[in-house]
């Protein structure tokens, strides 16, 4: 989940393949881009939030709250919980995430989180609707002790039931756990446990800036295997700075000998907030390595992980077949979002979406600690969405996954993506980006797969592109 602290800068333009890594962001998370959202669409958000479900609001303009784009009736409902607690911050982080925070502070934090939930639970919009996922994003939500764990589940759980949820994430860093904070995570119902060993070689690893070493990952793992979560997933990023051929192969074998059920690869990029991006402002040298480098990394990562038995499942994430085949693979977070899901962001930055309308909370401690203590939803920005917007927004997240389903869309949407995106689909189909099968399908070639991040803003309405990302 994507909560910055400063604006990072998307140009809409891809980055060639010979080109350095220099300050600015690539990876797209949502659509429109943050910087279009305003104070102006939070009196949208507050009216979805006091509608029931299956009831439409009345009197708006078609081209702002088209008919069925607000009704969330049977649409599937997650909860994002955002824990900004880390023990450092890596030198190429950009998300809001505090180093500095002490044992009261934090289940002052935690106790507001709780009290945000218990409000959002009493609205309208959600009684009664069953949430199909939890995710613990962070920060680090595995530095936060099992004590204070424990108090915040058993508020959220009495706020909101949790009998029908599909899926639990709950992300760690190595350094952080210990044998009875793996067991408690077990114990309160987390199903997909997020690893983010991102390196095997200690050298890389304090270079960047990482709290954890490689010996805290093997120490760790055991107590994970121990617990039988149905997922374990791994992160890696390619083109750490001090990457080379010889320790991005150990990396990737050293992963493939671990056995995770996933293993998601991201390609290391500089959002502007970044300790390394402060360096190349300054005047300094791109310490990353070139884009044509990581994408040749990430892909030696790809075909290994194929030899040893992986699928891939989107543009960053490897599958085990065998927990595919057994259905213990599935990420019911990335599925149920990138087909229109609504999701409750909670917690300091964090951004979620209701009824076609997009939401940020405030950025700031002492803003989120306060409007919360004061019964309010601490909400900073958000967005009404169009239905063009939102089939946009479904059409660049799905194209992550390699493959498009144009029916889907047709179904869902009433309009022929072919035609309505015909120059882009060309475009990209000339530079052997992506093939139209019959009519039906559009699927990515492994080159567009590496790269595709860069690709998505083809498809952005043009008052959008060339725009400020956050």
């Amino acid at each position: 989940m994507t909560t910055t602290d400063t604006p990072t800068l998307d140009t809409g333009t891809a980055p060639a393949a010979e080109a350095s890594t220099e300050v600015g962001s690539v990876f797209v998370s949502n659509y429109p881009p943050f910087s279009f959202w305003n104070q102006d669409g939070l009196d949208a958000y507050y009216e979805a939030l006091d509608r029931p479900p299956d009831v439409a609001p009345k009197g708006r303009n078609e081209d702002v709250a088209p008919k069925g784009r607000h009704e969330t009736q049977g649409t599937p409902l997650g909860l994002y919980l955002h824990l900004p607690f880390c023990r450092q911050r890596c030198k190429f982080c950009y998300y809001r995430v505090f180093v500095d925070k002490n044992a009261d502070q934090i289940q002052t934090y935690l106790d507001t989180l709780a009290g945000e939930v218990e409000v959002y639970a009493k609205k309208p919009a959600v009684i009664g609707r069953p949430l199909s996922f939890v995710y613990f994003g962070g920060g680090t939500p595995s530095y936060v002790a099992v004590k204070h764990l424990h108090k915040l589940i058993a508020r959220i759980k009495a706020a909101m039931s949790w009998d029908d949820v599909q899926e639990v994430t709950f992300e760690c860093e190595p350094g952080t756990l210990t044998q009875s904070k793996v067991a408690a995570y077990r114990e309160i119902g987390v199903t997909r446990l997020s690893l983010g060993i991102e390196n095997w070689s200690d050298e890389i690893l304090r270079e960047n800036g990482r709290a954890h070493l490689s010996g805290e990952i093997d120490r760790c793992l055991p107590w994970i295997r121990e617990q039988g979560f149905d997922q374990l997933n791994v992160d890696l990023i390619a083109g750490m700075v001090g990457e080379t051929w010889g320790s991005w192969r150990r990396t990737v074998q050293k992963t493939i000998d671990t056995g995770p059920d996933s293993v998601t690869i991201y390609q290391m990029e500089l959002p502007y907030n970044t300790v390394y991006s402060q360096g190349i402002l300054e005047g300094g040298a791109s310490p990353v390595a070139d884009w044509q480098t990581k994408r040749e990394w990430h892909l030696h990562a790809i075909e290994e992980l194929e030899r040893a038995g992986y699928e891939v499942s989107s543009a960053y994430t490897m599958l085990k077949r065998r927990a595919a085949d057994d259905g213990k693979a599935r990420f019911a977070y990335r599925d149920s979002l990138w087909h229109g899901a609504d999701m409750l962001g909670t917690g300091v930055a964090s951004f979620g979406h209701l009824g076609g309308i997009h939401a940020q909370n405030v950025s700031g401690w002492g803003d989120y600690l306060g409007k919360v203590a004061d019964g309010e939803l601490p909400l900073g920005r958000a967005f009404v969405t169009t239905d063009g917007e939102r089939a946009t927004r479904e059409l660049i997240l799905q194209m992550k996954l390699g493959r498009l389903d144009l029916d889907y869309f047709r179904r869902k949407f009433d309009f022929d993506p072919l035609a309505r995106w015909q120059g882009a689909f060309d475009r990209l189909a000339d530079r052997e980006m992506l093939a139209v099968k019959g009519g039906d399908e559009v699927q990515l070639t492994r080159q567009g797969l590496l790269q595709v991040d860069s690709l998505l803003p083809e498809f952005y309405d043009e008052k959008y592109r060339n725009a400020r990302y956050t």
